[in-house]
């Protein structure tokens, strides 16, 4: 007996992802600033980030990702893609002890966010942790 294949021809359908346009009137950007970098990530309400920026992706690097000007850069830079996407207002949560906290809401405030609130959420430990050796200057 011999046994014939039939080749069944399957037309393969690419599908595309559609480019979806939201318009997000408000949202909230979260800052961290660490002593090494700052990075700054704008989400809508429900927590999607919409836009993010940091000092390293600015294009600085070494000791000047610290700086407050690199954190301001950042900040704009992320504030200017969701400006884009049609947000005006928008929430900043803050945390860490950087040198970039106040210079990135000041970033967000003059690209044309308007800034509802600022809250600190900074982690303070209850005496967790054994913290690190003192640094000797």
């Amino acid at each position: 007996m011999s046994t014939t294949k039939q080749q069944s021809t399957v037309k393969k359908t690419v599908k595309t992802k559609k480019k979806v346009v939201r318009n997000v009137p408000m949202g909230i950007a979260y800052v961290k600033a660490t002593f090494n970098n700052t990075i700054v990530a704008i989400t809508d309400p429900t927590g999607h980030v919409i836009a993010w920026s940091s000092a390293g992706r600015s294009g600085y690097s070494g000791s000047r990702k610290s700086s407050a000007f690199a954190a301001t850069v950042a900040a704009q830079d992320a504030a200017k893609a969701a400006v884009a996407l049609g947000m005006r207002d928008v929430e900043v949560k803050l945390k860490g002890p950087g040198a970039g906290r106040e210079p990135a809401v000041r970033g967000l405030q003059s690209s044309g966010l308007n800034v509802t609130g600022i809250t600190d959420d900074t982690p303070v430990p209850h005496n967790g942790c054994r913290p690190r050796k003192r640094r000797r200057v």
